[in-house]
């Protein structure tokens, strides 16, 4: 039997089922970076845990009620709590927004204005204007409350189904989402009073990165990094515990490394949070240093019991592509797959290195069926996988660092 495999087990069990949920500010995020600093720690790495502040959010669930009826909504990650009654307003453009009157109202979007989830109207990485816009009308409306009725958007919303039109915590309106169908009973009750509780309290936080380094000369090094945070309300094994067992088990190998390239594993913190926390501080604390990295490489997403994991490569010069190839040939399980930019290898392409990814195979499956819901459970997971793509990585730090 594989010592790794069943290290993998346990390791995905702690992160998984022992925790209590993985998103940033929360306690089972602190105990997930407790663990892989205290992990990597005893593989002789010298550890970092830099923190930075955050936003903590919690909720215990939301109500609604018309006309004597009760309508299945979820709160909104990161709402203000509220507890509203006043007359219904149905909203279905965003020329009904420009239009409609919604002070001392409670605001049901649905229909094209809902159709996609709204980008963080501080998102630090690029904007939407259409999405700025939106979210503008809507602060400048204020309405008491918002409810977003969404239809399936595979597309643009993963697996979630009804998907949170808002998921920003500098956005001050309260919100709730629930489905089309449940949208389309709501809107009979236009111009009618309806009632809105949602239970919820954010609280300034603190969270971290965990940066392990190892051997070689710290000013050219290689960075291999997983997002260790996961969405509220999801086990998060595929996204991304099996990318964080996966540096784990790397760090292991790379226990007796002594190579001429620096090491440094990173378990980032925030990839799946509105504000990306922990990639922001990653950025400002290497300002000026990217030039030291020699490749950045990025596993999120990979484990997955079916297919194989796939690996795409992003600016490398053909020599590094060569020793890429040919330290993950020997490995029946990795194969070349297509290239990919929602994930923590865009902090290495834009600031112009070359960067590695790996994820699974069928990624595209998981994100329109799995990702970011209470389906994300350890059993789709297959530890085997995470051996394997440990081993080639190791094989990889080696031939590069030697």
């Amino acid at each position: 039997m594989d010592p790794l495999f069943d290290k993998a087990q346990t390791y995905l069990h702690h992160l998984c089922v022992a925790l209590p949920g993985r998103s940033v500010g929360s306690d089972g995020n602190r105990a997930a970076a407790d663990f892989f600093a205290r992990t990597a720690a005893g593989f002789g790495f010298e550890v970092e845990t830099p923190a930075f502040a955050c936003l903590a959010w919690t909720s215990s669930g939301a109500r609604l009620t018309a006309g004597g009826e009760a309508f299945a909504v979820q709160a909104s990650p990161y709402s203000p709590g509220v507890r509203a009654e006043a007359p219904l307003t149905v909203v279905d453009s965003v020329e009904a927004l420009a239009a409609a009157d919604l002070a001392g109202r409670i605001a049901l979007l649905r229909g094209e204005i809902a159709r996609e989830p709204l980008l963080p109207k501080n998102f630090p990485f690029f904007t939407v204007e259409a999405h700025q816009r939106l979210l503008g009308l809507l602060e400048a409306k204020a309405p008491l409350a918002l409810v977003a009725a969404t239809a399936r958007n595979p597309e643009m919303a993963g697996a979630r189904y009804p998907f949170p039109l808002i998921e920003d915590g500098d956005f001050d309106i309260p919100s709730v989402y629930m489905t089309d169908g449940e949208g389309q009973r709501l809107a009979r009750h236009a111009g009618q009073m309806i009632a809105v509780e949602i239970q919820a309290q954010r609280a300034p936080a603190a969270a971290c990165n965990v940066i392990a380094r190892k051997g070689g000369d710290p000013a050219r090094r290689l960075v291999f990094c997983a997002h260790i945070d996961a969405k509220a309300g999801t086990p998060g094994a595929i996204d991304n515990a099996a990318g964080v067992v996966t540096l784990l088990l790397l760090a292991e190998l790379l226990a007796d490394y002594a190579g001429r390239l620096g090491i440094e594993i990173v378990a980032m913190n925030g990839e799946d949070d509105y504000a990306n926390p922990g990639e922001q501080d990653y950025l400002r604390r290497n300002a000026g240093r990217f030039g030291e990295i020699a490749l950045g490489i990025n596993l999120d997403g990979l484990g997955y019991r079916a297919g194989r994991t796939a690996f795409s490569l992003y600016g490398c010069a053909p020599e590094t592509a060569a020793v890429i190839e040919a330290s993950f040939s020997p490995y029946p399980g990795l194969a070349p797959g297509e290239p990919w930019f929602q994930g923590d290898h865009g902090l290495f392409l834009m600031n112009g290195r070359p960067a590695l990814a790996l994820t699974s195979e069928r990624a595209v499956e998981l994100m329109t069926q799995v990702v970011h819901t209470a389906q994300d459970t350890p059993d789709l997971v297959d530890p085997a996988r995470l051996s394997e793509a440990a081993r080639a990585l190791n094989e990889l730090a080696r031939r590069l660092g030697a």
